[in-house]
C-alpha cells in the first residue's frame, strides 16, 4: 500500500510541475478566469489545482481570430498594386521613347579619318613630298 502512495504523489508533484509550466507559458489573452499569478497560487492546490486549470483557466483555443485568405482578384490592395505597377511600366515606356528620340535628333559623331591623305585646313589636300 505504501508502494501506491509514493507513486500517488509523485505522478501527483508531476501533475502539479506540468500544470505549473503550462500556466507559465500560456499567453496571457488565451487564459480565462483570474489572472495568471493567481492561477498559479490555484495550482499549488495538490491536483484540485491542476484539475481547475485545465478545466476553466486554459483557453482551449487562440483568442484572436484566424483572418480568412482572400483571392487577389478580391483584395483592394492587390488590385492597387495592379494599378500602380501599369502606371509604372507606362511611365517607363514613354520614357525609353523620349530617350530614342533624343538619340535620333543628336548630331553622328565626328568619324576619325584613319587611312585618309591629310588635308589643309581649307579643305585641299596636302601635296605630296615626292611631287615637290
Amino acid at each position: 500500500m505504501a508502494r501506491f502512495w509514493v507513486i500517488a504523489a509523485v505522478v501527483a508533484a508531476a501533475f502539479m510541475v506540468y500544470s505549473l509550466v503550462d500556466c507559465a507559458m500560456t499567453e496571457r489573452s488565451r487564459v480565462r478566469g483570474p489572472r495568471k499569478g493567481l492561477w498559479i497560487v490555484i495550482i499549488l492546490l495538490p491536483v484540485i489545482g491542476g484539475l481547475l486549470w485545465f478545466l476553466i483557466g486554459r483557453g482551449r483555443g487562440s483568442a484572436r481570430p484566424v483572418p480568412r485568405s482572400t483571392a487577389p482578384d478580391d483584395d483592394p490592395a492587390f488590385l492597387r498594386t495592379l494599378v500602380q505597377d501599369k502606371e509604372q511600366q507606362e511611365r517607363i515606356r514613354r520614357l525609353e521613347q523620349e530617350l530614342a528620340d533624343l538619340d535620333s535628333d543628336a548630331p553622328p559623331p565626328p568619324r576619325e579619318r584613319l587611312g585618309k591623305p591629310d588635308q589643309d585646313t581649307d579643305g585641299g589636300d596636302k601635296p605630296d613630298r615626292r611631287d615637290a
